[in-house]
């Protein structure tokens, strides 16, 4: 399954150069959360609109395949969330050669969260 997560792109650089990243969500890191938030395809616009519509830092949606991540002998488990969704988790660092793509991101006119 393809899943998704919003990187600062200041962020996603910094891991590219260092050969992991280790940012859970805008306020933790992956020591500090135990696991790197991710979503689904229908689900990264609402975590988008939800946790990052006032960030100012230039934003890239990170495209992943979550067999490509447990076939290196990461654990990616789907949890519930408050929200009463289930979103994937992945609980250890992310390896930039899992990455498929880096889309930049932003907010438009009209509000919608576009990658």
């Amino acid at each position: 399954m393809v899943i998704f997560h919003i990187a600062r792109a200041g962020d996603w650089e910094a891991a590219r150069a260092a050969g992991a990243y280790e940012v859970s969500t805008r306020t933790a890191t992956l020591a500090e959360e135990g696991f790197i938030h991710a979503s689904t395809k229908e689900q990264v616009g609402g975590v988008a609109a939800r946790f990052y519509r006032d960030e100012t830092a230039p934003l890239v949606v990170l495209v992943m395949d979550d067999r490509q991540i447990e076939a290196a002998g990461t654990a990616v488990r789907h949890e519930p969330a408050d929200d009463g969704q289930s979103y994937p988790h992945i609980f250890g660092s992310i390896d930039p050669a899992w990455v498929q793509d880096a889309r930049p991101a932003h907010f438009d006119a009209t509000g919608a969260f576009v990658y």
